[in-house]
């Protein structure tokens, strides 16, 4: 049976310039994210103000999410699978999000 990786939601919260970088990733993009939570879609359409209260993560990006933005990520393993060669990677930005429909059953 195929299992296929969790994706998870976050903000982009920021981004990081690196000065060495394993040949790989020379000229990567970098996203600091701050992963959505529980509290983020039971609060149906009205954002929280502020961070999750989940630590946050660094995300290589080939996307172009920009600050402020939702994205959606992989973590583990499976960040890595795009690369041809083995590449470091924990977090991978997989989508842009445009827009989030939930509506909790009440």
């Amino acid at each position: 049976m195929l299992e296929f990786p969790d994706m998870r939601l976050g903000t982009v919260i920021g981004r990081i310039t690196l000065s060495q970088t394993v040949p790989s990733l020379r000229g990567a993009r970098w996203l600091i994210v701050s992963p959505f939570t529980r509290e983020h879609f039971q609060r149906g359409t009205e954002t929280p103000p502020g961070m999750s209260k989940e630590p946050s993560l660094i995300a290589y990006d080939d996307l172009g999410g920009g600050l402020g933005q939702t994205i959606g990520f992989v973590e583990g393993r499976e960040a890595a699978m795009p690369f041809a060669e083995r590449t470091p990677i924990d977090a991978i930005n997989a989508a842009l999000v445009d827009e989030i429909f939930y509506n909790p059953a009440s």
